[in-house]
């Protein structure tokens, strides 16, 4: 037997610290390895830590609202042989990085212990980084803060107490409403606050048009093939695996193939170099019930068949939807794409997604007349037609290169297989 530290795993790109919120188990309780143990927040996601090993846990070195730094101690461990060793903790730049994190947070407020307002003395007046984070982001006062009920350990305000009360915050205190009308010369306005979604969306769009000059291309593509395979398929497909069929996993494909023919594609660039990636990992951009977007990414695209890229879509978009993702759902894409089409859109002009130098957006499929060439003459008959839109950053990706990649894409999907087996 052996005792062993359980540190805090990454949980991302740019994620530092989570705040505990749930132990899912207790001392002395047995564990197998990737048993979910306990659940944390992060700026990004909640999520369930998973265990590293395979043993009893005999001590846990957190307790719930804790703030744990990536790779914090959390558990004491007691595996079942002496193979198990110790985990290591992450590059000393990574803790540099999270002490300017929480030097950020406190030039908003100094320091996390506040008075206590009157009848909230419960909470000690201490409140989370993360909580302080998401009120600096929110515009909370100083001192509104004490007025916010913590259902915490020791009464203290937790990521969901203070979400909670944001939401129905214009409703108990109507001098700080969120939501509300105005006159002006033309009539009456409404003003609604962006949520912290909406901010980091915003922020990070206008960042990608600033670092990345935007090129967009456009092909016509005959769909006709592939919507017939799909109309023909669906039903067996469903009845097999109890999940929809969409295109979008069809266009993932395509995209992967065009990817390997074109690898200048799949880069990325830092300083004045150009990173070319092996692994193709295509991030799918996916509408909330919000109104928001967050695009979870399929790793490894390439290693994943047909029936695979539909699972794995149809997986992600359910869990993006129900705030189940992972932080490690989040990160290490290499090129994105949008299927626009859903809204009913036919073009756009996509913006991309930094560090990558590209993005494409599927519009919708429509009938449209259109010219059949065949060997024995042309005529008129009815296809299904789709616009791609293909945005990319042209201090990398020129004109030829970029054409040349939408183009293979529109091939890849006009001479799709109506064979196919799924």
């Amino acid at each position: 037997m052996k005792i062993v530290k359980m540190l805090m795993p990454q949980m991302g790109e740019s994620i530092l610290e989570c705040t505990v919120l749930t132990l899912l188990k207790q001392v002395g309780d047995r564990v197998e390895t990737d048993d979910s143990i306990m659940e944390v927040a992060t700026d990004k996601v909640d999520t369930e830590v998973p265990s590293r090993y395979t043993g009893i846990i005999r001590e846990w070195l957190v307790k719930v609202d804790d703030v744990v730094a990536i790779g914090g101690e959390v558990a004491l461990i007691e595996t079942d042989g002496e193979e198990a060793e110790e985990e290591q903790p992450p590059v000393e730049d990574i803790a540099r990085q999270l002490e300017g994190e929480l030097e950020t947070v406190s030039a908003a407020y100094t320091g996390n212990r506040l008075p206590a307002a009157a009848g909230t003395e419960g909470n000690n007046g201490f409140y989370s980084p993360l909580v302080l984070s998401i009120a600096r982001e929110e515009d909370i006062p100083l001192e509104e803060l004490p007025n916010i009920p913590g259902t915490g350990a020791e009464s203290r305000i937790t990521k969901k107490d203070i979400l909670g009360y944001l939401a129905n915050r214009g409703k108990d205190m109507p001098e700080t409403v969120e939501r509300f009308s105005v006159q002006e010369a033309t009539g009456e306005v409404e003003i609604i606050a962006m949520d912290r979604m909406r901010k980091m969306i915003a922020q990070r769009m206008v960042s990608s048009k600033q670092i990345s000059p935007h090129v967009t291309s456009f092909v016509e593509t005959d769909m006709t093939n592939m919507v017939k395979w799909r109309d023909r398929v669906k039903q067996a497909f469903m009845d097999k695996t109890g999940h929809g069929l969409t295109f979008t996993p069809l266009l993932v494909e395509a995209v992967v193939k065009a990817l390997k023919d074109f690898p200048l594609i799949n880069v990325s660039v830092e300083g004045e170099h150009i990173l070319v990636k092996k692994a193709i990992n295509v991030g799918i951009a996916v509408s909330l019930p919000s109104g928001n977007l967050i695009v979870p990414v399929i790793h490894r695209a390439d290693q994943y068949d047909l029936a695979g890229l539909a699972l794995k879509v149809n997986d992600l978009v359910k869990r993006a939807r129900h705030n189940k993702l992972t932080g490690d759902d989040l990160v290490n894409g290499t090129y994105t794409i949008s299927n626009i089409g859903t809204f009913g859109n036919i073009m756009g002009t996509p913006i991309i997604l930094q560090p990558q130098v590209a993005i494409m957006a599927f519009g919708a499929i429509q009938k449209k007349p259109a010219v059949i060439e065949t060997p024995s003459g042309d005529f008129v008959g009815i296809r299904h037609k789709m616009f791609i839109s293909h945005s990319y950053d042209h201090r990398v990706v020129d004109g030829a290169l970029g054409g040349m990649f939408v183009k293979r894409v529109s091939d890849y999907l006009e001479q799709f297989d109506v064979n196919t087996a799924l």
